[in-house]
């Protein structure tokens, strides 16, 4: 295995997109912890499949009999991924890691009074779906972002009569630190409570093993996304104990989800059928399946390894610039995926970004990454700031949106993608950049004058001219 390889397999590597000076450059793609571009492999794969593609479950010709196979098959290849004992627990497609934890909440039959552990690195979907639920209490992190294990363990020996799960990120999509996740579940499972972890941003990069049931360590509910293991076509997975899910209602209803029905009554059907309502996305189903076949042909171990030595190259890199401020652990780099978040000393966030995708054709991303509370941390806003903060949101300003510029690797990306966005950088820290940058305050974003992109032109979707515009979007987006 080598990493041309991988790059041969990446679906628009090479393509160029235009850029202020009126030149073309090869796109640098470094916004992988947001989505993944999709593997050659994995579009190949559809486009076989698809002449064979009909309805699941219930049809009785060739194409239907075929693609349930294959979406059942997607199931068991999901699970021996994570290597879960498909005898006692699920595998559900869902849409997303955030519709994942969505179904969990609503489904473990939470009371208000009942408490969910999450930490202050979340991301909002590891968060705001338990509050809706039940009360949820906020593990600290220390100055350099890593989880306050002290700080969890005295909240469980506090609390652990009315805990009813320890939810956590399996890796950080800020810092990109990777938790003790199964030290985490040791100490929860010693009082009796279930551990859930968002690998969202951990599985592709790294090994992930929810290891055998009867472990102490053993990780009792998982979710992921095939949006960020390159097979962009709306699948996400939850995977957990049957149990869990054959008793009570499914959160959504509909077709697919019963035994039989009468006027009266619902005799629902078992899981993962029980939560799948609907016609299901038999294509992001098969999708998923090859992409992480693909990942296993590359070896998940060559990847960790190369994206450490991506990380170190990049870092050793950076701190020869002045005025780049970098947050969290920059030196221990083994136990951290490939997320580098950093801003230019004076700069707005927004700003930056702007000038790597117009003048250096380089794609990164900027604001709070759906982790509000742990990015005002690492930027040390005082508690008086965020008030100041939000009453100028609340009123429509968002000129001063705090917030970071996030570089992130894939698995395919080398020396000279960081080279490029090396370079750009040290440019915009001497001002070495040709726009003028007008900032939007109610989006909070920048546009540059005078450069009007036809988009019409690279992707003809609907008739008339579509140009960016500085569009407004939730700043989570």
């Amino acid at each position: 295995m080598n990493l041309n390889h991988i790059r041969d397999q990446i679906i628009g590597v090479d393509i160029e997109v235009p850029c202020l000076d009126g030149q073309k450059r090869k796109y640098v793609y470094l916004d992988n912890a947001a989505s993944t571009p999709a593997f050659k492999s994995v579009l190949n794969c559809i486009r076989d499949f698809l002449p064979y593609y009909s309805g699941v479950h219930r049809g009785t010709g060739f194409k239907s009999l075929l693609s349930t196979e294959l979406f059942d098959s997607a199931h068991e290849i999901a699970g021996k991924f994570v290597n879960a004992n498909l005898k006692n627990n699920t595998v559900i497609f869902v849409k997303n890691t955030t519709e994942a934890v969505n179904k969990l909440a609503a489904r473990l039959g939470l009371e208000r009074d009942d408490i969910v552990i999450t930490t202050m690195m979340e991301h909002h979907s590891n968060d705001l779906p338990w509050r809706k639920f039940a009360k949820v209490i906020h593990v600290k992190t220390d100055s350099m972002g890593y989880l306050d294990l002290n700080h969890l363990e005295d909240l469980i020996k506090k609390h652990y009569r009315d805990i009813k799960l320890v939810a956590i990120s399996g890796a950080s999509n800020i810092t990109g630190y990777i938790n003790p996740i199964y030290q985490i579940a040791k100490l929860a499972h010693g009082y009796g409570i279930k551990i859930f972890v968002d690998a969202a941003q951990l599985i592709p990069h790294r090994r992930f093993d929810v290891l055998p049931d009867e472990s102490d360590e053993h990780i009792d509910f998982v979710a992921f996304s095939a949006h960020k293991m390159y097979a962009p076509f709306g699948t996400g997975v939850l995977i957990g104990p049957n149990q869990f899910f054959e008793k009570g209602d499914p959160d959504i209803v509909g077709g697919g989800v019963v035994e039989i029905v009468t006027l009266d009554e619902v005799y629902w059907t078992h899981p993962p059928f029980k939560e799948e309502a609907g016609s299901p996305n038999v294509i992001g189903g098969v999708a998923l399946a090859r992409a992480i076949l693909q990942l296993q042909e590359f070896s998940m171990d060559y990847i960790a390894d190369h994206e450490k030595k991506l990380l170190e190259y990049t870092y050793n890199k950076l701190k020869k610039i002045p005025d780049i401020e970098l947050y969290g652990d920059t030196n221990n780099l083994a136990n951290k995926v490939g997320v580098i978040p950093f801003n230019i000393k004076n700069m707005h966030h927004a700003l930056t970004a702007s000038i790597l995708s117009f003048e250096g054709g380089i794609g990164v991303r900027n604001g709070c990454f759906c982790a509000h509370p742990y990015v005002k941390h690492l930027l040390k806003l005082s508690q008086d700031e965020e008030f100041q903060l939000i009453s100028q949101i609340q009123n429509g300003d968002k000129s001063n949106l705090p917030g970071m510029v996030r570089a992130s690797f894939g698995c395919y990306n080398n020396e000279d993608d960081v080279d490029r966005f090396v370079q750009m950088l040290e440019r915009i820290v001497k001002n070495d950049y040709q726009g003028k940058y007008i900032l939007n305050q109610h989006t909070g974003t920048y546009t540059v004058q005078g450069f009007d992109i036809n988009l019409k032109e690279y992707f003809p979707f609907h008739p008339g001219k579509t140009s960016y515009d500085g569009k407004h979007y939730p700043e989570s987006a």
